[in-house]
């Protein structure tokens, strides 16, 4: 549980240094929004399995998958569950 929240950490302080880079207001919570982006979609999949039909297993390996790649990252994760 302690490497997940430091991996996350330092993702976050990743994301923040190149919004930062790029000059972007307020670089902190964007990097912060976009990984609760990316959290709240695979949140939101799992919500809709009964509607769809697509399942993606909370792991740390998709939490962090969802946190890093954001949308993209958990549609990659979908379209994988669904072969």
């Amino acid at each position: 549980m302690i490497s997940l929240f430091l991996i996350l950490l330092a993702v976050f302080v990743a994301f923040a240094f190149v919004h930062f880079a790029a000059k972007k207001k307020k670089p902190f919570r964007r990097a912060f929004l976009s990984m609760l982006i990316g959290i709240g979609t695979m949140c939101a999949v799992n919500l809709l399995t009964g509607l769809t039909g697509v399942f993606v297993p909370v792991t740390r390996l998709t939490v962090l998958v969802s946190a890093i790649g954001g949308v993209p990252g958990v549609a990659l994760m979908v379209l994988l569950s669904a072969f």
